[in-house]
């Protein structure tokens, strides 16, 4: 039982000098000991009536666009409503920019709904031009004594034609002269001068 006594001694010594330990800390860092604060909650309270030594504001007066300039306000910690309405009742009245886009939006202007010129009546829609003719005069085929006959090619196919002939059952040869040939198409109502191309 005495083994018991000893260690319960030895423990409330060391718990006495850790507490003397940490209050010389406290006392070595601190400089001294903490004093007792007053909440920094309190709040005033809410009056209605002015004190007279205190100077009220200007009243504001708006101006056209301008800031309207107040009085020097005080430090009077109370609510004041006419502050708080006149804050309401400021509009805000920009120039009409949009800071969210790069460039302003530039106003269209407005039509009248009355013109002066009358509308044309609208009809139907041209017919299309007819497609080109796509063959190449590129040669004579004559010979002595028989009628003129020339090379035509369209892509790779090559044809021999007259005057008056028909070539690939769409394109009739009209006239044939020493620089070009006049070709018409027979489907689309349509005449085209070729020119003689060499090589």
């Amino acid at each position: 039982m005495k083994l018991g006594t000893e260690n319960q001694t030895k423990l409330f010594a060391a718990v006495g000098l850790a507490v003397l330990a940490v209050v010389v800390l406290l006392f070595s860092f601190g400089g001294s000991a903490p004093t007792p604060t007053t909440p920094a909650t309190a709040v005033a309270p809410v009056s209605t009536a002015q004190p007279a030594s205190i100077s009220r504001p200007a009243p504001r007066t708006k101006a056209h666009g301008k800031k309207a300039n107040s009085g020097p306000r005080s430090l009077d910690p109370t609510l004041r409503y006419d502050w708080l309405k006149a804050s309401e009742d400021t509009k805000y009245e920009g120039t009409g920019r949009n800071i969210f886009q790069l460039q302003a939006e530039i106003p269209t202007p407005v039509e009248t709904g009355h013109t002066d010129e009358p509308e044309a009546p609208k009809g139907p829609p041209p017919p299309p031009p007819p497609p080109p003719i796509n063959l190449k005069f590129f040669g004579f085929a004559s010979k002595p004594g028989e009628s003129k006959k020339i090379f035509l090619s369209e892509g790779e196919d090559v044809f021999i034609a007259a005057e008056g002939d028909v070539v690939n059952r769409h394109y009739k040869v009209v006239r044939i002269s020493p620089t070009s040939v006049e070709i018409e198409d027979v489907l689309n109502n349509n005449r085209q001068s070729i020119p003689l191309t060499l090589g």
